[in-house]
C-alpha cells in the first residue's frame, strides 16, 4: 500500500518529469526514490483540467513491467504528450492541470458464470481481452458515470473496439483489478 505521503511524492515526480521535458532534460530522480519505489506495478496517469476536472490526457501500463517510479514518469509523459485524443500539453497549461495516479493491483481473471454480479463498482476496474484487442477502464470510471456492473462491462468491451456484449463470449476474458487512486487537489503554486 502506498501512503498519502508517498503518493504526494509520486504525483510530484510525474509533474516534474513533464516540466523537465519542456526544458529538454531528464528528470532528476534521487537514488533513494528509485530504491523506495522499485517494486514493479501497473500505473495510470490521468491529467485533468483545473478547476473543471475535465480529462486532458490519460495513459498507463497495465502489467507491472516498470519499477513504480519509472512507470509514473513514463505514463506522465505519455499522458501529457501522446494521448491521441488530445493535442500535446503546452508548458503554459502546467498551472491549470492536476495529476491523478491510479496504482494497480495484479489482474485477476473472472469466471464467466460470476459475471456481472461479482463486479464491485467503485472498487474494481475492468479489463477485457479478446484476441489482440484489449480495453481497460479504471474503477473510478464506473463511479463517475454511475454505471451498473453490466454497463461497466459493456463500456469496457467498447473501449476495446469490441461489441458491447462481447464479455459474454466464451473467447473473451474479463479481468478485475483494484487501484489506489491519488489526486492533486490543485496545481502547485511554488514555482
Amino acid at each position: 500500500m502506498i501512503s498519502s505521503k508517498e503518493a504526494k511524492e509520486l504525483l510530484r515526480l510525474g509533474r516534474q518529469a513533464v516540466e523537465a521535458s519542456f526544458r529538454s532534460r531528464e528528470p532528476e530522480i534521487p537514488e533513494e526514490v528509485k530504491e523506495r519505489f522499485a517494486p514493479k506495478r501497473g500505473v495510470f496517469t490521468t491529467l485533468l483540467t483545473y478547476p473543471e476536472e475535465r480529462l486532458r490526457g490519460c495513459m498507463g501500463v497495465v502489467e507491472p513491467k516498470y519499477p513504480l517510479w519509472q512507470g509514473v514518469v513514463y505514463t506522465s509523459l505519455k499522458a501529457a504528450f501522446s494521448d491521441p485524443r488530445f493535442p500535446p500539453l503546452r508548458e503554459e497549461e502546467l498551472g491549470s492541470v492536476i495529476w491523478e495516479l491510479s496504482i494497480l493491483s495484479a489482474l485477476r481473471p473472472v469466471p464467466k458464470e460470476l459475471l456481472p454480479g461479482s463486479i464491485n463498482i467503485g472498487i474494481q476496474g475492468l479489463m477485457v481481452e479478446k484476441g489482440v484487442l484489449k480495453g481497460l477502464l479504471l474503477p473510478q470510471v464506473a463511479t463517475e458515470h454511475s454505471l451498473s456492473p453490466e454497463e461497466f462491462l459493456t463500456l469496457t468491451c467498447r473501449k476495446a473496439g469490441l461489441p458491447g456484449e462481447c464479455w459474454k463470449d466464451k473467447d473473451t476474458q474479463v479481468y478485475t483489478f483494484e487501484a489506489q487512486v491519488f489526486r492533486e487537489t490543485k496545481p502547485p503554486t511554488d514555482k
